[in-house]
């Protein structure tokens, strides 16, 4: 008869550290302004980011422009 008691008590616990691990991603993506781009490269805009690859020499003039012209 006690055992059943146990398995109440584990469940209550499991639904406890979901609801403070929900909060704390809830607190964190209200700290980082929540919006999921903002989860990648800093923040940054796809045009910036092929700026600072053209930039590196990562990729040449061409592929720079046609990437760019995609982008608009």
């Amino acid at each position: 008869m006690m055992g059943g008691g146990f398995g109440g008590f584990g469940l209550g616990m499991i639904l406890v550290w979901i609801v403070i691990i929900g909060a704390v991603v809830l607190l964190v993506r209200a700290l980082t302004g929540g919006s999921p781009g903002a989860w990648t490269a800093g923040g940054k805009s796809a045009r910036q980011l092929l700026d600072e690859r053209f930039a590196r020499g990562e990729i040449d003039r061409d592929e720079y422009e046609e990437k760019r012209r995609l982008l608009q």
